[in-house]
C-alpha cells in the first residue's frame, strides 16, 4: 500500500517525457536489397518492407546491416518480406504494395501512409533516441481518435488520453485504472476515426514499453527502454480488417479441445484428493454442468513441479479414474520456478545440462518463489524448451490433458518482482538480457508447455492457461486476466478488457468468476456467473481464507440461477464451438466491441458495460447490487428478446427488466443460432436432435450466414477433413415469403443429422413448405401463440425450404 510519500513534490517521476535529441534526419541513400528497402539517414537508417499487401513493417538501426531476425512472436510467414515498388515521386521516395503507400521526405526523414484510396492513415511526427536503447515513435492523433487494443490493460474501451507500460507484472492489488502494467503485454494500438479507415500498430519489443495517448493532444508516442524499434504498420480499412491482419503477423487462436470451453471450477487449493472428488461428485448430484476441476499449488510436494504431495494425494490414478468416468478433466498448475535442491531430480538434471537462466558470469539465477529458492528454466533455448515440455508426460501419464502456467511474469519474491535483469537468456545463439526480453518469458513457458503436451498427447489438443504473454500468445495458451476480487468494480472492469484483449488478437479469455480474493455474495456470484456464461474462458476461481464460490454455496436461489446460466452455455455450445473455430481461422474475437461491428454508430464507441457474443448475440450484464433493471443500448436493425421474443427497433437505448434471475439477452433478426440439448459435460452424448433457430424479420437487409462448425472436439482429424463446416441462412422478401437455406462447404463427417428448425417471428401460419436437396422434411407445426414454425427434418446435404406465407 503507498503513503503519502508516493506524492512527495521533490520526488523524482521517471514517468515524464524526456527530451530527445537525434533523429533520423536527412536520406542520403536509397537502396533494395532482397525486398526490403533500405533509406541510410545522417544518423540512423530505416529499413522497410512489405509483409503482405497490408503490412509494412519498418525496423530503424543504426549499423551497416540491419538485423531482420523477429522475435518468437511473429509467425515464420510474417518475417519474410515481398516485394515491394520503389520510386521518387515529387521529392519523395514512395515504398508501396498494391494496398499501402509509404510516403517518406528525404529532406528530414517523416514518414506518412497511405491506402490506395489515398487516404491517410498515419502520419508519424517523431523518430528521436537520447541513446540508442531509448527511443520515441510518434505519430499523430487527434481528439475525434480513439484507441483499442493493447492487450490487458485497465479502463475503459477507449484508450485514448490514457498512458500505458508494457512490462509484465505480478500484481496482487491492486487492479485498478491507474494500475498501467498488469501480467499480460500486448504492444499493440488500433487507431479508429469516424468515417476514416482504421489501421493498426504493432511493437514487436519485448523489453519495457510504453504507448502514451495522455501527454500530448495532437499525438501517440510509443517509447522503448531496450531493443529495437521494430514497428509494423497494418492497413484496414475496418477494425475487423485490422485484427485479421495481426493475427496474420502474430497468429491465430489455437483450436482447443470442447472440454476447455466448457464451465471449470477451481479454488487456491481443492486441498486433498477427497475433496477434488466431492466437489466431482457434487456437480453432477446437483445437475450442474461442469468439465474441469483445478489443483492450485497444494498438490504438490513441498511446491516440487512435477510431483504430488502423497499425503494429500496419496492416489491420484485413482481419483483421475473416476473424475474421468464423471466426465471431468483436471488441470494443474505449474509454474516456473523449479526448487533449489540436489536430490530434486528436475533440478539436478536441469543444472547438469545448462537449462536454466544464468548470469553473463556462469552463475544460475537464483529466486525465491512458493518452494523457496528456485532456479528458472530459460525458455529461449530451444533444447531447455523441448526438455520441459517433455516434463508433463509426468501428468499426461496420469490422464491429464491441461496445464495452468502462472507466476510466469516471471514472478520472484525480491524487490523488482521478476529476474534480476542482466541475466543473460541464451536465445539459441543470438542472446538477450532480461531487461531485452522479460515480456517474453511467460509466452515461450507456454509455447514449450503446449507444444510438450502435443508432443505427448498422441493426437489429443492439449489446454494451456497462462497467466503472463506477449503477442502471439494465442497460438499456444488461454490467457485469464489474473488476481480480481470479489468486487462488483472488478466484474465491470472485466468487460473492456477482455473485449481489448479480443482486438488484440487473443480471443480464448475471461476474467476469473466471482472474483479470486476478498468474500464474495450471492448476488455478485449470480451475477457474474450470468456474464461470464458468454466469456470465451469461463473459470470461477477464488483463493485460500475466502468465502468459497462453488455454485450451491449460497442458498437454492443462486444455486439455481447459476445452473440455468451454465446450463445455457452448454445450450449453445455449438453456436460458441463455431465462434472459436472462426476464431482460429481468421482471427477475430468470440466476444466483440459493439465498435467492431457497427463502426459508423458514434453511440458505440467506448461502450463498456455490454457486448456482442459473436454478430448475433447482445449480452447485457448487471454490474452493480440491487439492480432490477438496466438501459441497453441496441444498435441499428431488428433485436429479439432472447427470453420472451419481444421485438424492438434499434438504434435506440431501451429500459430492460432484470431481476436476479434474469440478465438481459437480445437476438438481432436475421442471426441463425445453433443449440443442442442441455449435457452435464461436453464430452456428454445425446439422443436429441439439434435446434437450428433462425431468428427471421430482417426484411431485405443482406444477413450474413451463420457458419456452424463441427469436429470430434478432441484430436487434431479436423487438420486432416474430418469436420462439417455448413452456412445456414435466411432470406425474406413479400414475392418469395421466407427462404431457409443450408450450404455444406466441406463434409468430412459423411453422416446424415436430424434436426429441429426453428423459424420465427412469423406473424400468419404457412400455407406450404417446399423443400429441395438433401432434407426430407418429416413434419411442420406452426405455434400460433409464439408465431413460431417448428420443421422436423432429416438432413442429408445441402437444402433450401421456402415457406410460403
Amino acid at each position: 500500500m503507498l503513503t503519502s510519500e508516493a506524492i512527495l513534490p521533490d520526488k523524482p517521476n521517471d514517468k515524464r517525457e524526456t527530451t530527445l535529441s537525434a533523429s533520423i534526419g536527412r536520406i542520403h541513400k536509397t537502396e533494395t536489397v532482397e525486398g526490403t528497402v533500405i533509406l541510410r539517414g545522417e544518423y540512423a537508417n530505416a529499413a522497410f518492407m512489405f509483409i503482405n499487401d497490408q503490412t509494412l513493417r519498418m525496423k530503424l538501426f543504426f549499423g551497416e546491416t540491419p538485423d531482420l531476425r523477429s522475435t518468437p512472436a511473429i509467425v515464420d510467414d510474417a518475417a519474410k518480406s515481398t516485394i515491394a515498388d520503389v520510386e521518387e515521386k515529387e521529392g519523395h521516395v514512395v515504398i508501396s504494395s498494391p494496398a499501402l503507400h509509404a510516403v517518406v521526405n528525404p529532406e528530414k526523414f517523416s514518414l506518412r501512409l497511405f491506402d490506395t484510396e489515398g487516404r491517410l492513415l498515419l502520419e508519424e511526427k517523431e523518430i528521436a533516441w537520447d541513446e540508442k536503447t531509448k527511443i520515441r515513435f510518434a505519430a499523430a492523433k487527434t481528439n475525434e481518435s480513439r484507441i483499442y487494443g493493447l492487450g490487458e490493460k485497465t479502463g475503459f474501451l477507449d484508450k485514448n488520453g490514457e498512458r500505458y507500460e508494457m512490462w509484465n507484472s505480478d500484481v496482487y492489488e491492486p487492479h485498478v485504472q491507474d494500475t498501467d502494467a498488469l501480467y499480460q503485454s500486448i504492444p499493440f494500438m488500433i487507431h479508429y476515426e469516424h468515417g476514416k479507415p482504421a489501421y493498426g500498430l504493432l511493437l514487436d519489443n519485448p523489453g519495457r514499453t510504453v504507448f502514451d495517448m495522455r501527454t500530448h493532444e495532437d499525438r501517440y508516442t510509443v517509447s522503448i527502454n531496450s531493443g529495437e524499434l521494430d514497428l509494423y504498420f497494418l492497413g484496414g480499412p475496418s477494425i475487423k480488417d485490422v485484427v485479421k491482419r495481426l493475427t496474420d503477423v502474430t497468429g491465430k487462436t489455437y483450436m482447443p479441445p470442447m472440454w476447455a470451453i466448457g464451465y471449470q471450477q477451481s479454488r487456491y487449493s481443492y486441498m486433498n484428493q477427497e475433496e477434488v472428488l466431492d466437489i466431482a461428485r457434487t456437480f453432477r448430484k446437483k445437475g450442474i454442468p461442469c468439465d474441469v476441476l483445478y489443483l492450485d499449488i497444494h498438490y504438490m510436494d513441498e511446491y516440487r513441479v512435477f510431483t504430488w504431495d502423497s499425503k494429500r494425494f496419496p492416489k491420484p490414478m485413482e481419483m483421475m479414474a473416476e473424475l474421468k468416468e464423471l466426465g471431468f478433466e483436471l488441470v494443474p498448475i505449474v509454474d516456473p520456478g523449479v526448487k533449489q535442491d540436489p536430490k530434486y531430480p528436475v533440478y539436478a538434471e536441469g543444472v547438469k545440462n545448462g537449462y536454466f537462466c544464468r548470469k553473463l558470469e556462469g552463475d544460475i539465477f537464483i529466486g525465491k518463489v512458493w518452494p523457496g529458492l528456485s532456479a528458472f528454466p530459460d525458455f529461449t533455448d530451444d533444447a531447455a524448451a523441448e526438455w520441459w515440455g517433455d516434463q508433463h508426460r509426468f501428468y499426461i501419464k496420469q490422464g491429464i490433458n491441461g496445464i495452468w502456467n502462472d507466476m510466469n511474469e516471471p514472478s520472484v519474491f525480491n524487490e523488482s518482482k521478476t529476474m534480476d535483469l542482466d541475466v543473460v537468456h541464451g536465445n539459441n545463439g543470438n542472446p538477450k538480457t532480461h531487461e531485452e526480453w522479460h515480456n517474453l518469458y511467460g509466452f515461450l513457458m507456454s509455447k514449450a508447455t503446449f507444444e510438450g503436451m502435443k508432443r505427448g498427447l498422441s493426437g489429443e489438443r492439449p489446454f494451456v492457461l497462462t497467466r503472463a504473454g506477449y503477442a502471439g500468445i494465442q497460438r499456444y495458451a488461454t490467457v485469464w486476466t489474473g488476481d480480481n476480487r470479489s468486487f462488483w468494480e472488478h466484474m465491470a472492469l472485466s468487460i473492456p478488457m477482455v473485449l481489448n484483449l479480443g482486438m488484440s488478437g487473443i480471443a480464448f479469455a475471461g476474467p476469473d468468476v466471482g472474483g479470486f480474493s476478498h468474500h464474495s455474495s450471492g448476488e455478485l456470484v449470480a451475477r457474474w456467473t450470468q456474464m461470464g456464461a458468454f466469456f470465451p474462458f469461463f473459470r470461477n476461481h477464488t483463493m485460500i481464507d475466502s468465502r468459497r464460490q462453488e455454485p450451491w454455496t449460497f442458498g437454492d436461489q443462486v444455486e439455481e440461477i447459476c445452473r440455468e446460466y451454465i446450463g445455457l452455455r452448454y445450450r449453445l455450445m455449438p453456436y460458441l464451438y463455431s465462434l472459436f473455430y472462426e476464431a482460429h481461422k481468421t482471427g477475430l474475437p468470440i466476444l466483440r466491441s459493439m465498435i467492431m461491428e457497427y463502426p459508423d454508430d458514434r453511440d458505440a464507441y467506448n461502450i463498456c458495460d455490454q457486448f456482442l457474443f459473436g454478430s448475433g448475440i447482445l449480452v447485457a450484464p448487471i454490474y452493480r447490487p440491487g439492480v432490477q433493471s438496466r438501459s441497453v443500448y441496441l444498435p441499428e436493425g431488428i433485436w429479439y428478446d432472447y427470453r420472451t421474443g419481444e421485438r424492438f427497433e434499434g438504434g435506440r437505448s431501451v429500459l430492460a427488466a432484470a431481476p436476479l434471475d434474469t440478465m438481459p439477452l437480445y437476438v438481432k433478426a436475421g442471426a441463425v443460432i445453433p443449440e443442442q440439448a442441455l449435457r452435464q459435460s461436453t464430452g456428454e452424448g445425446s439422443e436429441q436432435p439439434a435446434r437450428i433457430r433462425f431468428y427471421v424479420g430482417a426484411g431485405t437487409t443482406d444477413v450474413s450466414p451463420f457458419a456452424q462448425y463441427e469436429d470430434d472436439g478432441r484430436t487434431y482429424a479436423f487438420e486432416h477433413g474430418k469436420y462439417r463446416l455448413r452456412e445456414w441462412s435466411s432470406r425474406e422478401s413479400q414475392e418469395d415469403g421466407i427462404r431457409i437455406a443450408c450450404d455444406y462447404l466441406h463434409d468430412g463427417l459423411d453422416e446424415t443429422q436430424t434436426a429441429i428448425l426453428i423459424i420465427g417471428p412469423i406473424t400468419a401460419k404457412p400455407v406450404e413448405l417446399i423443400s429441395s436437396g438433401g432434407v426430407e422434411v418429416d413434419t411442420w407445426i406452426y405455434d400460433e401463440e409464439n408465431k413460431l414454425l417448428q420443421v422436423n427434418a432429416t438432413i442429408k446435404h445441402s437444402f433450401e425450404i421456402r415457406i410460403r406465407l
